[in-house]
């Protein structure tokens, strides 16, 4: 593009093209260990590890990887929720030359068994917990190995202790995993193995770091290939961004999961990269996150709207003390202006908008941090080497600012394609650009805003209408906790909007009161025409409200009464 506005809005501090070191991720990494080998990298439930501790067991878990038959290029999945074996295990896996392939711990046998055949991964690093469901899967996929990990293996005494009986007593399991045959012990090869670096060349632009797989609400999920220069660039972009944080010296908390992208890349790689410690915790829980902030003060906290929704509803809020957080960045999901604004007032710091895709390792768009005034309702500019424009859906022609079309994106952030779907993946580039699938428009500033996916965008009795808008507004009454809206079949109007309500505690609110209150706000063919109120809404794991759950339950319904 010849003319890019939001250059413009840049503060000094923010260059509008960046310098990439040509090195594979875990190079960074080595640098840590080198710079920083006896400051504290991990903090998890009271156990500490320094990047050297990191560095070296890392080390060990890739040479221990090349053993079981790993080469360069080999994929290796990972199914931990955060912790030290999750950091460890990923670079173990990029150290041995391997490709990541991340997969939730909350997936079903149905899950794991297509994203291992999919994926054609041969080994997978997982809990004791999740063994019994992944050893079922193993049989109908490639996978010849199973390291076995345990949370109570980086407890410190006594915890390490108790822990298992609380593990038993929360899932009602209690799993013994023998090493033999195709079981291999994680905390055994933190004994046996040397930690030696490994000799393996990198192709910068075109090696694959890891395969993200993307939620598949519109089919099957895809893997998305991320290459080492993908993953550099956009966790230097967003150091770029952070300009204000004092590399080795912040503290960020670790509760988006690893295996989403974005905490993979704004949490994981960053604070490698930065030299930052990372408190990590293994899942999402209102108090004990709560706790954590208190007593380990960071200063970093990436999250998604739904958790800060979460904190900020918490009966106990006040007697917390949040003051150590300065700095934000929200992702996966709209953040409602409210939650923005009753957070920074709760804890003096900057919670900002960002927006990007699995697709572009996640970021590439954010608002400022720091001395900018907000534009309300805005996903933020471009980051540095970034391009953005509005693209017609009709002529595929860039439209001018304020006008509504498909957001396209371009950048070394944007993947090299999706893995063994070449068709797919030609569809989803125009010209060079990522087309997003998300609804939105530029203003004259170069300031981007998202009205909705294409798929999302409801079409009422001949009128566009986008969720977003409605979910704004819906959010803007006291008494609404979390609020989704969503088109549901309609005989005479095609399509008609149902909002679903979750309310804060000790409120109540009426469907007629709702519908008044939404009706002072907008125009009459967006307003709701159905309300149900649920104790809660389902949910990806990093909180991102899951519309097409809720428009296929609403299908069933149909189906059934028609």
């Amino acid at each position: 593009m010849s003319i890019r506005p939001w250059l413009a809005q840049y503060p000094k501090e923010i260059p509008a093209s960046l310098t990439y070191e040509e090195q594979p991720v875990q190079s960074y990494l080595t640098k840590a260990a080198r710079e920083y080998p006896d400051k504290i990298a991990i903090h998890f439930m009271g156990k500490e590890l320094t990047f050297q501790e990191v560095y070296e067991s890392s080390l060990k878990m890739g040479r221990y990887l090349r053993k079981l038959g790993i080469q360069k290029g080999d994929r290796v999945a990972i199914m931990l929720p955060n912790g030290p074996q999750s950091v460890i295990s990923y670079f173990g896996v990029l150290y041995a030359g391997g490709i990541v392939v991340q997969t939730n711990p909350l997936y079903t046998e149905r899950e794991i068994e297509y994203q291992m055949k999919d994926s054609g991964s041969t080994v997978i690093i997982t809990l004791d917990v999740l063994y019994p469901r992944v050893r079922q899967a193993m049989k109908r996929t490639n996978l010849q190995h199973i390291i076995v990990t345990a949370v109570k293996d980086y407890l410190p005494f006594p915890k390490n202790i108790i822990y298992p009986f609380i593990q038993m007593k929360q899932t009602g399991l209690k799993v013994q995993v023998e090493e033999r045959g195709t079981n291999h012990e994680f905390k055994r090869i933190m004994e046996i193995e040397a930690a030696e670096e490994l000799d393996i060349s990198f192709d910068f632009n075109e090696d694959l770091a890891i395969l993200q797989y993307t939620g598949g609400t519109t089919g099957f999920p895809k893997g998305v290939m991320l290459t080492h220069k993908n993953l550099i660039a956009n966790t230097t972009m967003c150091a770029s961004w952070l300009y204000k944080c004092r590399k080795g010296e912040e503290t960020i908390l670790g509760v988006l999961p690893f295996f989403h992208v974005y905490g993979m890349t704004a949490v994981m790689i960053l604070s490698i990269m930065q030299g930052y410690k990372m408190v990590l915790l293994p899942k999402f829980d209102v108090k004990t996150t709560l706790k954590t902030i208190q007593k380990q003060r960071p200063t970093l906290f990436p999250g998604a709207p739904t958790i800060y929704i979460a904190l900020l509803n918490d009966p106990d809020l006040k007697k917390y003390d949040l003051s150590s957080i300065h700095s934000c960045l929200s992702g996966s999901a709209p953040l409602p202006a409210e939650v923005q604004q009753k957070f920074e007032r709760i804890t003096g710091g900057k919670l900002v908008e960002g927006y990007g895709l699995s697709e572009t390792s996640p970021v590439t768009h954010s608002n400022f941090l720091w001395d900018h005034s907000r534009v309300k309702g805005s996903v933020g500019v471009p980051w540095p080497d970034t391009d953005a424009a509005i693209l017609s859906m009709d002529t595929g022609e860039i439209l001018s600012p304020g006008e509504i079309g498909e957001i396209v994106v371009k950048g070394p952030q944007v993947m090299k394609g999706y893995w063994k779907r070449p068709e797919e993946t030609e569809m989803t580039f125009k010209d060079g650009w990522l087309l997003t699938g998300d609804v939105g428009y530029m203003d004259e500033n170069g300031y981007f805003f998202v009205v909705d996916r294409k798929k999302d965008m409801i079409l009422a009795g001949g009128y566009n209408i986008y969720p977003r808008e409605i979910e704004e507004v819906l959010y803007e009454h006291e008494a609404v906790q979390e609020a989704v809206a969503v088109g549901v079949p309609d005989s005479y109007r095609g399509e008609t909007v149902k909002a679903y309500v979750v309310l804060k505690d000790g409120y109540s609110v009426t469907e007629e009161e709702l519908n008044q209150f939404a009706r002072t706000q907008l125009a009459a063919y967006k307003v709701p025409r159905v309300y149900e109120f649920r104790n809660e809404l389902p949910k990806t794991a990093v909180g991102k409200i899951l519309r097409r759950a809720l428009i296929d339950e609403e299908k069933r319904k149909q189906e059934k009464t028609s």
